[in-house]
């Protein structure tokens, strides 16, 4: 975790938000820009190497250079969201692709496959603002606001995904009261450090049994203890990361939309995606779903948008069956349960029906992390000891 670190603090953020503060509005779009490039090659280098570091921010400098092409209704957009596509995918996917693609072999993978830091945030920032560019739902600013957006570093390699207007708009106009900023940024932070060392890394003890060898040895009554333990320790780190983000971010006088919204207590699983890591399911949303179709098409179509959906979100959380199996056990529920509310009638559910629809969620969700926690060979022997079917 980059946030927890000495150098993300002393080296980049304190000395950032405070020339960022002293700079004049011409002058602050670009301390962002050329922090950002400082910390993504500072953490690059340590990561990767020199090589694959200057590789790294060379994506961003690219990508900037062909948004500037960007115009409503043109197809450079197209490009700009192919090009960003095909640089994930050769990045995150290739290797993947080719141990599922038949006859495609060894030889057609990378032998030394590194994954650029936050290819999958910035990505999908790349494609939105291409995509409302072609759309005209934002304007295209100057290439240092560009800049300032895509390589704002305490959202780069963790979200929250940003949205280019909203990002835009505080930019141009961030807070100055520099006393309250800084209270409920550190504030924020803490948080964010408590979570993080106090719940998420204590949940570790638990969530390293689940492999292969000690699933198969351990009693069957722990099996669900240890994935309800990685369903907490999801939770905590991926809000921890939001918190840091968000409070770095009022360091600076700049807000960045909540990310986490107590998933855990919804009472459905439609409820839970609107609650849990916000901005990726509005982002899926808007550049998936509603591309397909949506809502406003017939009934069997939809489920199959669904479906899409969540198997696309499955995939970009990694490259592997795992992953694709957790989106569909996602958009199997969300088609489940927008299949019955079509058709129950509605009603004024008692208490004990909003508990049973809340532990039903629950349920669904961490059995689902399964999924995630694991390889798909190591999940289906969980789930086998857990059903007594082994």
């Amino acid at each position: 975790m980059i946030f927890n670190t000495f150098a993300y603090f002393v080296l980049f953020l304190l000395p950032g938000a405070w020339v960022f503060r002293q700079a004049s509005p011409r002058w602050k779009p670009v301390v962002l820009a050329l922090t950002g490039a400082s910390f993504y090659v500072y953490f690059s280098l340590s990561a990767f190497g020199g090589t694959a570091g200057a590789l790294c921010l060379g994506i961003f400098l690219w990508e900037a250079l062909v948004s500037r092409l960007y115009r409503p209704g043109s197809h450079w957009c197209w490009f700009g969201i192919a090009q960003a596509l095909a640089i994930l995918f050769v990045f995150k996917y290739w290797n993947f692709a080719m141990s599922v693609l038949p006859g495609a072999g060894q030889p057609f993978r990378w032998a030394e496959a590194f994954l650029p830091l936050g290819i999958s945030f910035f990505t999908f920032e790349f494609i939105h603002y291409a995509a409302d560019r072609r759309q005209g739902k934002t304007e295209g600013g100057s290439l240092w606001e560009y800049l300032a957006f895509i390589l704002f570093f305490p959202t780069m390699v963790a979200g929250p995904i940003k949205r280019y207007q909203d990002f835009l708009a505080t930019l141009r106009l961030p807070s100055t009261d520099g006393a309250r900023d800084f209270e409920r940024g550190v504030t924020r932070i803490l948080v964010g450090l408590a979570k993080k060392f106090a719940i998420a890394d204590v949940m570790t003890a638990f969530t390293g049994h689940l492999n292969m060898t000690d699933i198969a040895q351990a009693p069957r009554w722990v099996l669900p203890l240890w994935l309800l333990a990685y369903g907490v320790q999801i939770y905590v780190d991926f809000s921890a990361y939001s918190d840091i983000a968000i409070g770095s971010s009022r360091l600076f006088g700049l807000q960045v939309k909540e990310n986490f919204d107590w998933p855990y207590l919804r009472t459905n699983i439609a409820e839970f995606w609107r609650h849990w890591h916000m901005s990726l399911t509005r982002w899926l949303t808007d550049y998936v779903f509603v591309p397909l179709g949506g809502s406003r098409v017939a009934s069997g179509r939809i489920y199959l948008n669904v479906l899409a959906t969540l198997l696309v979100s499955g995939l970009w959380h990694g490259a592997g069956w795992n992953y694709l199996i957790w989106g569909l056990w996602h958009g199997v529920a969300l088609v489940i349960h927008r299949w019955w509310a079509a058709r129950r009638v509605a009603d004024k559910a008692g208490p004990a029906s909003q508990v049973g629809s809340w532990l039903l969620t629950f349920i669904t969700v961490n059995l689902g992390w399964a999924w995630f926690a694991m390889d798909h060979r190591t999940a289906f022997a969980f789930f086998q000891r857990l059903l007594f079917l082994d």
